[in-house]
């Protein structure tokens, strides 16, 4: 049996994506979305000086000397509110009581704090002095006209986002969220909340890859359970790549009498199904189907993954493969996720000439080996064990070479916990 390595396959499922076409979208809907292109100030960012605090615009040099025991006292000529349109010149000798924001009178030097007058209307007590140019914005402080806001392949979240709505930007071209599609394969397959029967199995490899979707960033639409039904299945596709960037299928694509995936798409001769050197996860397959509203860079069709049907083959699969080529239609740079360097906790085998993903418990520490990570394996390998996968929020890479993994090896491990995008 000839099998395939791991960049082999993934270099192929990356060259069949391409980032989606960008898209002109309003802010929030820009949010976790990468931007396709420069984005610069149109306006100064504060775009006139204005005063950081409540209190009182005078000329400094009207109030150097105030004092507790001497106190300076001016009148107030006006009242200026946030949003106020008209502001008058101020001249010396007087003060001009203003808010949060308002816009700073032209002649006036400083603003003193409320907290440091009598708070006068007509007339305002100055207890003491403050610098020139104290608690006012000056225009162009934080941004200045035609300077780089974000740069193209920016992620979009909150902090972003209140920055483009304060330098007036209502909309922003990004890349959109791929629209994927996935569905479990097969005739043994029941929604949860049901009591499997004999033969039967609930089906976790839909949600846990629907929510690997979401949590990737795109946006997921999960259909419900495909029989071992190989017109029902074509229909099926057929329906949903009217709607989908994306498709993802899991089970159906060994070498059993009723791999249906696999019996399927072979005669569209679409989809190319390897056996990839990695534990868990062999049987693999990837292709293009369809029409496609950009989702690859020849516009053949739509990429279609379909992923073995052992739970844990399924998602580790996905962090894999589709995991990075999701990345690459979002127009993200980086594809993969972070990678660290531990320490093995204890032994274990892996088997030779495949590239190992097991799962551990990933913790920091500072041992014998001084700081840094320690890799906690589960029970074993086995692509069923599900409640390890759960626990665990790292991947233990162990290379094609190697075939046992002893305590205090260092081992490179794949991050899996959640916002690590």
């Amino acid at each position: 049996m000839t099998l395939v390595p791991v960049e082999e396959h993934l270099a192929r499922c990356l060259a069949g994506v391409a980032p989606l076409p960008p898209l002109d979208v309003s802010l929030l809907d820009a949010l976790d979305c990468v931007l396709a292109e420069d984005v610069v100030s149109a306006i100064d960012l504060p775009a006139f000086d204005n005063s950081s605090m409540d209190g009182y615009a005078v000329v400094v040099d009207d109030v150097t000397h105030a004092s507790a025991d001497a106190p300076v006292v001016l009148p107030v000529v006006g009242d200026l509110p946030a949003g106020v349109r008209e502001v008058h010149r101020l001249t010396r000798g007087s003060a001009v009581r203003i808010m949060t924001g308002a816009p700073v009178p032209p002649g006036a030097t400083g603003v003193v704090p409320v907290e440091l007058t009598d708070a006068g209307l007509a007339r305002v007590t100055i207890h003491e002095p403050v610098p020139d140019g104290k608690n006012i914005r000056r225009i162009g402080e934080d941004v200045n006209t035609g300077e780089l806001l974000l740069q193209a392949g920016t992620r979009l979240g909150p902090r972003q986002i209140g920055l483009l709505a304060a330098t007036g930007h209502g909309h922003v071209r990004v890349y959109p969220r791929p629209r994927v599609v996935v569905m479990s394969t097969g005739s043994e397959i029941i929604e949860p909340g049901r009591r499997p029967g004999f033969g039967q199995v609930s089906d976790s490899n839909s949600y846990a890859l629907t929510a690997a979707v979401l949590d990737s960033g795109a946006i997921a639409m999960r259909v419900g359970i495909v029989e071992d039904d190989p017109r029902r299945l074509m229909s099926t596709l057929e329906d949903q790549l009217m709607r989908a960037d994306m498709v993802i299928t899991t089970g159906g694509v060994s070498a059993g009498a009723y791999d249906t995936v696999k019996e399927v798409l072979s005669t569209l001769g679409t989809v190319q199904f390897d056996k990839v050197a990695m534990q868990p996860g062999m049987p693999q397959g990837f292709g293009l189907l369809g029409s496609s509203r950009g989702s690859d860079s020849s516009g053949a069709g739509k990429p279609i993954f379909t992923l073995p049907g052992n739970p844990v083959s399924s998602y580790i699969s996905f962090e894999v493969f589709v995991r990075p080529a999701l990345r690459k239609m979002m127009g993200e740079s980086q594809l993969h996720r972070p990678v660290v360097t531990a320490r093995a906790e204890r032994s274990w085998g892996s088997p030779p000439g495949k590239r190992q993903y097991n799962r551990v418990e990933l913790r920091r520490t500072d041992d014998e080996y001084g700081p840094g990570y320690r890799a906690r394996p589960f029970k074993g390998p086995g692509s069923h064990l599900v409640a390890d996968l759960a626990k665990s929020n790292a991947l233990a890479v162990v290379p094609e070479d190697v075939t046992q993994v002893r305590e205090g090896d260092e081992v490179r491990c794949m991050l899996l916990e959640r916002g690590r995008r």
